[in-house]
């Protein structure tokens, strides 16, 4: 059995008495430092810092990166400028999704890509197999070894992170990024995107440099209630905002227009995998499609549990979870399109009984002034 691997931040999560880690995808990650539910309502609140150092970053360099991308992505690569970042993914020729992830342009033909890291591997062997003579002088590289991962996420992310760093982040607007940053004394690259429905700012660094941001970062949020977050709420956080989890929401047998994220798929861009398929189905009409849900019996709606309409297997609820802002059992199911409609009443089958469910409108939360990412 292959040991796990573990962060840069590893040996800094013993400080909290109540933090406990767990297998998530190969890696030992905290899935929370004080309690899922309090580190939630610290990042609707005040904010959250996320040692995401186990997602995956790609380099794409070289004559021809732009079209190379455009090919293999979803989203319109030649819309971005220098410093700008864009959600995107990756599908299979049937229109199945390999992975979503973020495209950073850096410059002319110089890309940063951002998967997810249960999915690393798979990626970058995809990838490298598309890289064909049409495109020989584009080069990829892996360096997700060298790369840690922070997300300082919430409304109060803006105030903490000025403490720390004289560049301008009141200035850089959602899906933006500034390559050299100087945070905590170390050289980052900070973007701001995040992955929990609030303003947030992710840092990427070498791994030596761990301690310095991890412990900067936190005494110059104390006084603004900043505290580590994990896994726990870094899932109901992302759920409340219907942020697509891959496994769950996306998939090989899943396709974006199914899933909801239509918005980063540009059909009217050149051709790239997956499109012709895609094309034909938003034709054709969508046979299933992600919805909200809400339980009007008792029950909490959990991944994989089946949901019935007119007595039939309908669906399946993708996650679902008792929201921790809302205080109401919630759940995102894939269903037939038939029964899509708002206020349409289903069963979610959980422990071996049919329990009454309404599909309700999703996004659960919006913060009230919402950013859309490009």
């Amino acid at each position: 059995m292959n040991a796990l691997k573990k962060t840069p931040f590893y040996d800094l999560y013993s400080a909290y008495a109540e933090s406990r880690c767990i297998d998530f995808g190969g890696w030992e990650l905290p899935v929370q430092f004080t309690g899922i539910v309090r580190e939630h309502e610290a990042v609707r609140g005040q904010a959250g810092l996320f040692d995401v150092s186990h997602m995956g970053e790609f380099m794409v360099n070289g004559s021809g990166s732009e079209a190379f991308l455009q090919k293999m992505t979803t989203n319109d690569v030649s819309k971005l400028a220098d410093g700008g970042a864009q959600y995107t993914l990756l599908l299979y020729p049937n229109g199945g999704v390999v992975d979503d992830l973020l495209v950073y342009r850096l410059g002319e033909e110089r890309y940063m890509l951002v998967v997810n890291a249960s999915n690393i591997d798979k990626d970058f062997q995809w990838l490298q197999e598309h890289l064909t003579a049409e495109f020989s002088g584009v080069s990829l590289s892996n360096i997700s070894d060298e790369t840690l991962l922070l997300a300082l996420q919430g409304p109060l992310a803006e105030a903490i992170l000025s403490k720390v760093t004289a560049a301008p982040i009141a200035e850089l607007k959602p899906f933006h990024f500034i390559e050299n940053a100087e945070v905590c004394g170390v050289n980052v690259l900070l973007s701001r995107t995040g992955y929990t429905g609030e303003d947030g700012f992710e840092l990427y660094a070498p791994p030596d440099t761990a301690a310095a941001l991890w412990t900067g970062l936190l005494e110059a949020g104390a006084p603004h209630g900043l505290t580590p977050a994990g896994l726990g709420a870094r899932d109901t956080l992302r759920f409340e905002a219907k942020l697509p989890l891959y496994g769950q929401e996306l998939s090989a047998d899943i396709t974006p227009l199914e899933a909801g994220v239509q918005f980063f798929v540009k059909l009217d861009k050149e051709d790239f995998i997956g499109r012709d398929v895609l094309v034909k189905q938003k034709a054709d009409g969508l046979p299933r499609r992600l919805v909200g849900l809400e339980m009007i019996d008792r029950g909490i709606p959990r991944s994989h549990y089946p949901v019935y309409g007119d007595g039939v297997k309908i669906g399946e609820v993708t996650t679902g979870t008792q929201s921790p802002t809302l205080k109401r059992n919630l759940g995102l199911a894939l269903l037939d399109a038939a029964y899509s409609e708002i206020g349409t009443e289903v069963n979610v089958e959980i422990r071996g009984k049919q329990l009454k469910a309404v599909v309700v409108k999703a996004p659960f939360y919006k913060k009230s002034q919402g950013v859309k990412p490009q």
